[in-house]
């Protein structure tokens, strides 16, 4: 497993809302962010330090303006923290690798997928589309991919 983690470098390359977000735990607008509305195929990692957090397979629309995920792509990648600031007692998601705050965790999620939320704002995220995976180094979660796309070639058989 690759070594994720924040540098100075990796901090200096972030954009002021990239920063906002991941390093004072800011919000991003709804509706008015990069991937709220992106449904191609591919893996969404840490825009600090590059650690896979999610995948388009378990994205959906939940309607709240911003990325909504059932589940990391990993488990112990995404660190869940009480949150009691603006008054609201919240559950924060935030990277392991680059403790980069990502967003909130809420129980209004799919019921069939487990029933959580994954609200993450798109400035905490990179993009890897599908057919760049092994180029950018995450060959090896192509097989995620694969897999799936052998399960629904299955169901239009069936």
């Amino acid at each position: 497993m690759a070594n994720y983690q924040k540098t100075r470098e990796a901090i200096s390359r972030l954009s002021p809302e990239q920063h906002e977000v991941t390093q004072r735990n800011g919000t991003e607008r709804p509706f008015n962010n990069e991937f709220w509305d992106n449904k191609a195929p591919g893996l969404y990692v840490d825009v600090v330090s590059g650690e896979p957090l999610f995948t388009s397979m378990d994205k959906f629309d939940s309607g709240c303006g911003w990325p909504s995920f059932t589940k990391p792509v990993e488990a112990e990648s995404v660190i869940e923290n009480r949150d009691t600031s603006h008054g609201m007692v919240r559950t924060e998601a935030r990277s392991r690798g680059a403790d980069s705050h990502l967003g909130h965790v809420f129980p209004d999620g799919p019921r069939e997928s487990g029933g959580l939320r994954y609200c993450i704002n798109s400035a905490a995220l990179r993009f890897i589309p599908v057919d760049q995976l092994e180029n950018e180094g995450y060959g090896e979660y192509r097989e995620l991919f694969q897999a799936s796309e052998n399960r629904m070639e299955k169901e239009d058989v069936d």
